[in-house]
This record gives C-alpha cells, structure tokens and sequence, in this order.
C-alpha cells in the first residue's frame, strides 16, 4: 500500500487514504483541492506540517518518528503539467538529464531505450519547440522513467493536450503501467478521464477526502451529497423514511412512495438524501410486459429536451413528487420511440437498484 496522511496550514491540507501498489490510480477534485500539493509533499519537494508517506512498508516521511528521505532519494518520477523540458537539449538529452550518474555512452543508451519505451524513439534529436504537445509529454514521460521508479506521479499530465491526443495517450499510459506493473497516481479535475484510467479513485475538496474506493463503487453509489455533487449527479433529492424490511427501504417523496435496495435497517433520520443517474432513469411504455420488474413506475411530464451529440438530456416534472424534476439521459433513438418532447406525458421508471442513499 502507498499510505498518505498529511496535515497542513497553507496550502490548508487535512488528509488520509491509502492507494493500492501496482495499480493506477486517480485524485479529483476541483482546482484549489489540493490534489498538486498531495503529489508534492508525496514527492518530497513540498514538506507540510505533518505527514507520513509509507510506500509499500518503506517509510518516506513520519513527522512522529522524525523520519524524512529527501526528494531525490524516493524512487519515484514526476510528470508535471508542463513537462519541466529543457528547451536547449534534445529529447534524448533531457531524458539524459535523469541519468548522469551513468558514463556518457550508457546515459546515451539508456535515453534512446526509455524513448523508444514510450513510443518517440525516432524523435531522439529534436528539441522541445519542435515537438508537439503530446511528443512533448512523451519525453517528459521518458524522462521520470528513466530511473526506472516504483512510483509514477504526474500532475494533471493530459490538460494542455487536444482531445484526440489525450485518446492515444491514455490508451499508452494504461499499457505501460500495465507491463511495468507500476504504481501511478495521477491528478486530474477531468472525472471522466479518472473513470477511463483508474481502479482506484480519491475524490478531494478544499483539502479533504470526500470519498474514496475503487473506481466502478464509487462512480455509481457516492455516500455523500457532497460526493454525489463533485461526480456531477444531476439528480439530488430528500424523501422522508417510512420504513425497511427484507424487500427493501420505503421512501416518501412528496405523495410518492419509492423502494431502494436494502435489507431491514434502523431508521437514521425522519429524511435522507438520494440521488440516481440520469441513465438510471427509464422510460416505459403502457402495458410493459415486465412492468413489475422494473421498480416505482411514475407518470411525469417532459418539461426540456437538450440534444447532447450521441445522447439526449430530458428533464421531466413527476406527477405527485410536488414539482421534484429528474433527469434523464436518453439515446435518440428512444426518445423518436417515446415521442419525448417539452409537454409531453411519460412514464419513467425507478428501479430499486438504481436509488443510492446517502448521508
């Protein structure tokens, strides 16, 4: 395990999570969460109030044991946001430039394999300003490779880059952290990027955990408002509890009565919180054949419809909900079958699975 937990004043840090070796693994959170300031004080280069950094059982910093390994003795290599590349040196050299404890022929060497490794080795001779910006990353790449670390950390490595360069180069960074069976930690305030990349995710917040856990949990059941928020949950609501049995928690939302998954439980609050997805949020024809399988069944009234490229965004007012609006995301394709359109009459559908609670 890589475990974290540090404490700081300015920037104002207040953190603890453990991430799994070998893995990759993301932090998100909005700009001013402190993602950069966890991969510094990880690093090295940024010592906070209180820390303790434990890689795999090696202790990299513990305040309590005044125990602290310098920057450059942690093996790890860092990716910033703007590669940190000498513009006089070649790409061959800069990556070089990590290895000049080897002799000049051996230094050369190993550059041209680590570029080669991440896929530029024929662009050894340029220099940085005839690069582009994702052969730029690469050297960067190469570079904090070069001494061949336990962990990679890269700080928001795919922000600056096009879309389609982003693409290929997500696809390369999963491929090598899967042959060199690496740990990475990367930060990124792009969730769907995170979702894309990561089994691992922390979700940060003026310096705080939010929440944490493996990515596919955390991305459908958020725990907290707050989370369900930073993951950008179009649906938030509060329903009042009426009770729990073996079937399921019964919720009262507005005149509505809805069923979440979950066995017989104690009663936290007179209301909770719940959230569902947009995708979660079915449409349903009259006469469904397997209607009773198919959770709550609510008529409502489509109120917008937004095309969204390859989706369409319906907002819908349930009947009886007292004016509550959900979202739905929809293909085209059912919304023709549907005929969704601002005024008309629906049913959708709720499906026990589908409702997360939360605190």
């Amino acid at each position: 395990m890589l475990s974290i937990s540090l404490e700081h004043d300015t920037p104002d840090l207040g953190v603890e999570f453990q991430l799994p070796i070998g893995k990759l693994s993301a932090i998100v959170g909005p700009s001013g969460s402190g993602k950069t300031s966890v991969l510094r004080a990880v690093a090295g280069v940024l010592i906070t109030r209180r820390s303790r950094v434990i890689f795999d059982g090696d202790i990299w910093a513990d305040t309590e044991q005044r125990a602290f390994r310098p920057a450059h003795q942690r093996p790890l290599g860092f990716v910033s946001q703007t590669f940190g590349l000498f513009p006089h040196l070649t790409a061959a050299e800069n990556v070089g430039a990590a290895l000049t404890h080897l002799p000049r022929r051996a230094r050369a060497r190993e550059a041209q394999s680590c570029l080669d490794a991440v896929g530029i080795g024929g662009l050894a001779g340029r220099r940085p300003s005839e690069l582009s910006g994702g052969q730029g990353q690469r050297v960067a790449m190469a570079r904090a490779l070069a001494r061949k670390p336990r962990l990679l950390l890269l700080d928001e490595p795919f922000s600056a880059l096009d879309r389609s360069t982003r693409k290929r180069l997500h696809v390369e960074l999963k491929r090598l952290q899967n042959s060199l069976n690496m740990t990475v930690v990367f930060v990124t305030h792009d969730l769907d990027e995170a979702a894309q990349l990561s089994q691992t995710l922390v979700l940060l917040r003026h310096g705080r955990v939010v929440q944490q856990g493996p990515t596919p949990e955390l991305l459908r059941r958020p725990a907290t408002v707050e989370a369900a928020r930073l993951m950008d949950f179009a649906n938030l609501a509060r329903a009042r509890w009426v009770g729990s049995d073996a079937s399921g928690i019964t919720l009262r939302w507005g005149d509505v009565l809805l069923t979440a998954a979950g066995g017989s439980q104690s009663q936290p609050t007179d209301t909770v919180s719940w959230t569902v997805r947009a995708s979660d949020v079915l449409l349903v024809k009259h006469n469904h054949p397997e209607e009773s399988r198919l959770g709550t069944i609510l008529p409502a009234k489509v109120v917008e419809v937004i095309e969204m490229g390859d989706s369409v965004l319906a907002s819908v007012s349930v009947d009886d909900s007292g004016g509550e609006i959900l979202r739905m995301r929809l293909r085209p394709g059912a919304v023709r079958r549907h005929n969704v359109y601002p005024g008309s009459q629906v049913r959708i559908a709720l499906h026990p699975q589908a409702l997360v609670l939360m605190d």
